[in-house]
């Protein structure tokens, strides 16, 4: 795991450790919890690019967060296994 650090729309700096990427359906994801919150929700955002080629993070909607959310289920029970 590796952490990186954002800046949210107020300027304030997070740090994030970086639980995982994967791949569903040829789209990229990226597995994240904040470093300084142990008991935070973990979260499953898209990764986009943009036209410079740079790694964007996106929200999604409920069925798309299902969808990841098994798929990262099924990842993590795969490297336990």
């Amino acid at each position: 795991m590796h952490k990186e650090i954002f800046t949210d729309e107020m300027g304030n700096e997070i740090e994030f450790t970086i639980k995982a990427t994967f791949k569903l359906d040829d789209q990229d994801y990226i597995v994240m919890i904040p470093t300084e919150e142990i008991d935070s929700p973990t979260y499953i955002l898209r990764v986009e690019y943009d036209e410079d080629g740079n790694e964007v993070f996106v929200g999604i909607d409920d069925e798309e967060l299902s969808e990841a959310s098994k798929a990262y289920e099924e990842l993590m029970q795969d490297e336990i296994q």
